[in-house]
């Protein structure tokens, strides 16, 4: 008898066989047990989970001589042809061999009508049915929707989304999953067990981790190391055949960066080159220990459900303690780049050896919260000193105008001293403006201040503005009688204003001026306008944080802009 592969051997032949997909193999057998048989179901899901075996099964279900039975008995003539493909009332159909309309006419059309030869039901798997022309599927439509009696529709498809709306309505769709690399792992340790193969745990889950989720992959993968090794199957022999990257040199790696070993990092290096593995590859392997580091510091029961093994949870929790959240994070991010980095370039050892090397940098990082954090537990209060500093020059890049200036911290500084100049200041801000032309240009600043559309519109445009000791009068020419009236909706606010500025009630009144007082007056018109850079300097002045840091530091404002 000739070989058969693992992955046929072990082809499960019954639903509670089939690994990781509990959902839908359920919903089949209570279907089954019930009579509430559809006439299309639609399987999806990536690769190797179980599409095309799940459609089988349940072809053996409604066809075995004692069925519908949800546990076929496997010994009859229905069952026993359709495991191998060979029944003649079951048609396994390759869509992308048959993807025009004429080979679904000749193959399932004309064929809907002949009753079967000798089981219950006529059934159709449509295999990879998505590689089908729109001409095909609207072919299909009506006889999906309502099938002879004895016929079945069955369809397998990796790519749900390019199935016609129209199809998946008409169908009972179940979405397969992934499997998870532990249930893999514990059935090629069954397998293991059954063909008396020894194997490690570690060799198997690396097999497993590489299979991404598909039984099948990580069979046919477990079949070429038999044949390379024979029956003893070690870790090195795993990595060797399928150039996979083992995770002793994984975690020999994160250990060279904790330790910031630079020499042991390209030594190690070296040694992935020379064990032929793909630089990209081990950065991959090196982002998922990342993941798996930073699932067990936030919460290690998560673990349970996952591939490693119990050696390598020991290790995997040892190196987590060396980093903290934000840390692996960052560390992510610098692998992830740096794979995408490696996928078009001429040397990626460099690529990778830098990697390392800012992996490193990025642990030194300390995030802010942490700085401000031992700065208020500091029982002085004061800031830790800056070293090396230096004047910056304008970076326009990041915003910084080019009067603007970088100072140093003053030694001793506390920001109890800030907050008491600060507040000291601003007492002083509040004090009454005596002067009438401290209380204009207060006034004008406190107006841009809280209303910048008013001042611009409205009192930018006055002609002419007085202040005396009963009130502040606003003029206005003839042809702006709609800003005056604007103007004095909002009287009240600004009697309020004055009242806080002068402490004590002054009247704010609009007036309109004869066009012959406007001619002679002139040189009053722009004093609003000439006053804008003068108002900016004493706002900046009156703040009680610019005081305060002019208190601290050693400087001086040689000019304001508004930004």
């Amino acid at each position: 008898m000739s070989y058969q592969v693992l992955a046929r051997k072990w082809r499960p032949q019954r639903f509670d066989e089939v690994i990781g997909q509990p959902a839908v193999t359920r919903t089949l057998s209570n279907a089954i047990s019930t009579g509430r048989i559809a006439q299309a179901f639609l399987f999806s899901g990536p690769r190797g989970c179980g599409k095309t075996t799940t459609a089988r099964i349940l072809a053996r279900s409604l066809n075995c001589v004692q069925g519908p039975a949800v546990e076929p008995c496997g010994e009859c003539d229905a069952c026993t042809e359709i495991a191998q493909s060979r029944d003649m009332d079951v048609l396994e159909i390759d869509a992308a061999s048959h993807t025009g309309i004429d080979n679904i006419r000749e193959v399932v059309i004309e064929g809907l009508a002949i009753a079967p030869v000798r089981n219950r039901f006529k059934i159709f798997i449509i295999d990879e049915v998505h590689q089908l022309s729109r001409a095909s599927f609207n072919a299909l439509l009506k006889s999906i929707e309502e099938p002879p009696p004895h016929v079945v529709f069955m369809m397998a498809t990796t790519e749900l989304h390019k199935i016609p709306d129209t199809i998946l309505s008409r169908s009972q769709v179940f979405e397969l999953r992934a499997i998870s690399t532990k249930a893999i792992a514990d059935q090629l340790r069954t397998i293991a067990d059954a063909e008396k193969i020894e194997v490690s745990d570690s060799a198997l889950a690396l097999i497993a981790r590489a299979a991404e989720g598909s039984m099948r992959d990580a069979q046919s993968a477990f079949d070429q190391v038999m044949a390379f090794a024979g029956s003893s199957i070690t870790l090195e022999d795993v990595s060797t055949v399928l150039g996979l990257v083992g995770r002793d040199l994984l975690f020999d790696i994160i250990s060279a960066v904790i330790d910031e070993d630079m020499p042991r990092a390209f030594a190690l290096a070296s040694q992935a080159v020379e064990s032929g593995h793909e630089l990209k590859l081990v950065c991959r392997e090196l982002a998922s220990v990342v993941r798996d580091m930073m699932i067990i510091s936030v919460d290690s029961s998560q673990m349970n459900d996952t591939e490693i093994s119990e050696t390598e949870r020991e290790r995997l929790e040892l190196l987590a303690k060396s980093f903290s959240h934000e840390d692996l994070m960052r560390s992510f991010d610098v692998l992830a780049r740096a794979e995408q980095e490696m996928r078009g370039a001429a040397q990626p050892r460099y690529h990778f050896e830098m990697a390392l090397l800012r992996w490193m940098h990025v642990r030194k990082l300390v995030p802010l919260t942490n700085l401000l954090l031992k700065t208020d537990g500091d029982p002085s209060g004061s800031l830790p000193p800056l070293h090396n500093q230096t004047p910056m020059k304008p970076d326009h890049s990041r915003g910084v105008k080019a009067n603007e200036r970088v100072i140093p911290l003053k030694k001793g500084a506390s920001k109890e001293a800030i907050k008491k100049n600060s507040s000291s200041k601003s007492s002083m801000v509040k004090q009454p403006l005596d002067s009438a032309t401290a209380l204009k240009d207060a006034l004008l600043a406190e107006i841009r201040t809280a209303k910048g559309f008013f001042y611009n519109t409205v009192v930018a445009q006055a002609h002419k503005i007085d202040v005396s000791s009963t009130g502040v009068t606003f003029s206005f020419l003839p042809t702006h009688r709609a800003l005056r009236e604007q103007f004095e909706q909002t009287q009240s606010w600004l009697e309020q204003i004055v009242e806080k500025l002068s402490g004590k009630k002054l009247s704010v009144v609009a007036t309109q001026i004869d066009t012959t007082d406007a001619s002679s007056n002139k040189i009053d018109a722009p004093t609003v306008g000439q006053d804008v850079q003068q108002n900016l300097e004493m706002k900046a002045k009156a703040s009680g944080t610019v005081q305060a840091m002019l208190d601290v530091f050693p400087a001086k404002i040689r000019d304001v802009e508004e930004m």
